[in-house]
C-alpha cells in the first residue's frame, strides 16, 4: 500500500468556501485563500478546489480566487469542476495546479480522458465519480450536482476510465456527503478491486476512528473530508499523530 494522503477538500461558490450534507443544504463557511493557508500550515499532503456550481450552470471554472494561490500555499493542489476541454485543463495548471479532476465531461465523452492523459500525463488527470448506492452491493454514477442518475455502475466506470489512462479516482458517497457517519466501507471495498490506481475515499468522516478503519478496511490510497476540518472538529495535525500510532504510514508525518 502506498503511503496514505491526507486531503482537505475546499468547496466554492464566487470565490466563498461552502459546504453542505449530500450535495444541498449549502452553506458559506469561510475565505478560500485563508483556508488553504491553514490547511497548508498543518501538513495537508494536497489540497483539492472544486467549483460546486460551474457544471450546473455550464460555465467554466471560475478560477478568479485561485490565480495566486501559489503564493499562500507550499503544498500542491488540484482544481476540479467543470472541466471539459483540454484548454480548460491548461487553464487549471497554468495557475499552479498539480492535477485536475474531471468529472461529468468524462462520462459524457470517455475518450476525453484518454486525450488528457496523452496531453499531459496520466499522473495529472484525476477522475471524480459522484455516486449513490441504488441497492445493496450496487451504486450508482451521478451528475449535475448528484441530480442525474446516469444508469451507469461505479464499477463500470472506474473499469472503463482506468483503460483509457486516468491516473487516480476520487471517489465521492453522496449518501456520505458531510454527514460524519462514516465512510461506505462496502463501496470503497469494490473500487479498489475494480482498478490498480489510487483511490480516494470521500463523504462521511466523522471521527478519527472513521479514518482509520476505511484505511484499512478498504485498501484506500489518501483520505478526503471537508466538514470535520472546515470546523475545526478534527485537526490534520492531530489525524496523523493519530494514524500513525495506530501503524498507518501516513504521507509527511
Amino acid at each position: 500500500m502506498s503511503r496514505i494522503r491526507i486531503i482537505p477538500c475546499i468547496d466554492m461558490i464566487g470565490g466563498k468556501v461552502v459546504k453542505g450534507r449530500r450535495f444541498s443544504d449549502v452553506k458559506e463557511v469561510g475565505d478560500v485563500k485563508s483556508l488553504a493557508k491553514r490547511y497548508s500550515e498543518t501538513l495537508a499532503d494536497e489540497i483539492v478546489f472544486y467549483d460546486i456550481t460551474a457544471s450546473q450552470e455550464g460555465r467554466s471554472t471560475d478560477l478568479t480566487v485561485l490565480a495566486d494561490i501559489g503564493s499562500c500555499i507550499t503544498v500542491p493542489f488540484s482544481i476540479g469542476g467543470s472541466i471539459s476541454s483540454i484548454a480548460d485543463i491548461k487553464r487549471c495548471l497554468d495557475v499552479g495546479a498539480s492535477k485536475v479532476s474531471i468529472n461529468s465531461a468524462a462520462v459524457k465523452d470517455p475518450g476525453f480522458i484518454k486525450k488528457a492523459s496523452d496531453e499531459f500525463g496520466s499522473k495529472r488527470i484525476v477522475v471524480g465519480v459522484d455516486v449513490k448506492q441504488k441497492k445493496m452491493g450496487t451504486w450508482n454514477v451521478y451528475l449535475k450536482g448528484g441530480t442525474l442518475d446516469t444508469g451507469m455502475s461505479v464499477i463500470e466506470w472506474v473499469e472503463k476510465a482506468t483503460s483509457l489512462g486516468a491516473g487516480e479516482f476520487i471517489i465521492n458517497s453522496i449518501d456520505g456527503d458531510g454527514m460524519k457517519n462514516g465512510y461506505d466501507v462496502s463501496l470503497f471495498k469494490e473500487v479498489k478491486k475494480a482498478t490498480n490506481l489510487p483511490v480516494i475515499a470521500s463523504g462521511g468522516a466523522g471521527t478519527f476512528e472513521d479514518f482509520y478503519h476505511i484505511i484499512v478496511a478498504a485498501g484506500v490510497d489518501g483520505v478526503l473530508a471537508a466538514s470535520v476540518f472546515h470546523y475545526g472538529e478534527i485537526s490534520i495535525t492531530d489525524l496523523k499523530k493519530y494514524l500513525m500510532q495506530r501503524g498507518v504510514d501516513v504521507l509527511g508525518a
